[in-house]
């Protein structure tokens, strides 16, 4: 055979492994595990870390303050610095909306060692802890919650007997570049950290989706977070992994009822939220960028190019197999783009999207190098520490590479 078709024949085989070993990833089937409502209802302190969030608190907090929820419960959002005035306008929504109280609190600027927003965090866990509660739900600003989400997250982990119950929340797809990326962004992450092998008892794989995490306190505490994390990026995945290894029970499903309502509406809004710390997620090793940038080529884009090499050169072998392999790779895009309510269509860009996650991952290395680190809301990292276990990441690859850029919390 020619080159080309042994290129396509080995991405071929590449996605039929893709869609039998690597857990099941595409499949969109992961909600929150069967529940019942409890005897009695725990305590929970939900700590909302935000820094410059005044355009998006009108659309998120006050679906916290309305909570249904039947036991003990408070909002301590944690105000990191801001200069738009997130503070005082959460107050003022707060005493507008009423439902659960509210106290706003400010952490001042981070110590040495510590990411920002995990510092913002460290010290509303620190104000809860003072309370005794026995969950803390720890959410984003931007993620909108329907009213009985904590009442929900709640009974399942007393269900499962769970310690960190995460739900990825359904991000929003309204512009065009956002119907381009945002499905994928899921996508990949599920491909890189599928949910099954997250969420089966004795599981090696470990990941959360920072937006909504529900963290039994007891668990908070045996694996000293946000402590022994303090330097992540990446801090879903590394907060999960310390709760996993301290003995935790976690699991990770994709959410009915949390959504983000923080637009992206151009593709530069996602450019960055991506590269910020791409490169993070690849221990800032040339050698993982080369390999990642050959596996993302091989994986997602040789497929269309073989195929139209082989119908252009008349390679029988070349076309049928890039073409199966894009047909595939298509296929098991389609669950994600309904769960989005997107067109199957788009299923067919999706060597485009893969693309651009390239073009992000390279960026994310060339700022890197120039010394702008991982940049976030006026806030620099240096030298970010992806995670807390560098062979950790390889128990949750075991496969071709992925792209760097579906670790993020979008």
């Amino acid at each position: 055979m020619s080159a080309i078709a042994w290129i396509s024949v080995c991405s071929l085989a590449v996605w039929m492994w893709l869609l039998l070993g690597q857990g099941f990833f595409w499949r969109t089937d992961q909600r929150l595990p069967p529940r019942a409502a409890p005897g009695s209802w725990p305590s929970v302190a939900v700590v909302v870390p935000a820094r410059d969030e005044a355009g998006v608190l009108p659309l998120s907090l006050p679906s916290l303050l309305a909570q249904d929820y039947p036991g003990e419960a408070e909002i301590l959002l944690v105000d990191d610095g801001s200069s738009d005035g997130t503070g005082e306008l959460a107050a003022q929504l707060s005493a507008h909306h009423g439902g659960l109280p509210l106290t706003v609190v400010s952490p001042g600027e981070p110590e040495p060692g510590w990411t920002g927003k995990l510092w913002a965090v460290r010290y509303g866990i620190a104000r809860a802890r003072a309370r005794g509660p026995e969950y803390l739900l720890l959410t984003d600003a931007d993620i909108a919650h329907a009213p009985d989400s904590l009442r929900q997250l709640v009974s399942a982990a007393g269900t499962a007997g769970l310690d960190l119950v995460s739900q990825m929340a359904r991000l929003r797809v309204a512009s065009f570049w956002e119907r381009q990326v945002v499905p994928a962004f899921v996508y990949f992450f599920a491909q890189l950290y599928p949910f099954r092998w997250i969420n089966r008892p004795g599981g090696r794989t470990a990941a959360a989706a920072g937006g909504c995490v529900l963290l039994r306190t007891e668990a908070a505490e045996r694996a000293r977070i946000p402590e022994s994390i303090r330097q992540a990026v990446i801090d879903d995945v590394s907060l999960a992994r310390a709760v996993q290894r301290s003995g935790g029970r976690i699991w990770l499903g994709l959410a009915e009822g949390v959504d983000s309502v923080r637009p992206y509406p151009q593709l530069g809004d996602l450019w960055r939220m991506v590269s910020r710390s791409a490169y993070a997620q690849l221990r800032h090793s040339l050698l993982l960028l080369t390999g990642t940038v050959l596996g993302l080529a091989l994986i997602y884009l040789a497929p269309p190019v073989t195929l139209v090499a082989g119908l252009l050169f008349r390679d029988t072998p070349a076309a049928w197999a890039g073409g199966l392999a894009w047909l595939v790779m298509a296929g098991t895009y389609v669950p994600m783009l309904r769960y989005y309510r997107q067109s199957p269509l788009l299923g067919l860009a999706l060597p485009f999207t893969a693309l651009l996650y390239l073009l992000m991952t390279v960026d994310s290395a060339v700022q890197h190098y120039r010394g702008r680190g991982a940049a976030w809301k006026g806030r620099t990292y240096s030298r970010p520490v992806a995670e807390p276990d560098a062979g950790g990441a390889q128990d949750a690859m075991r496969g071709p590479d992925l792209p760097p850029g579906a670790a993020q919390d979008l």
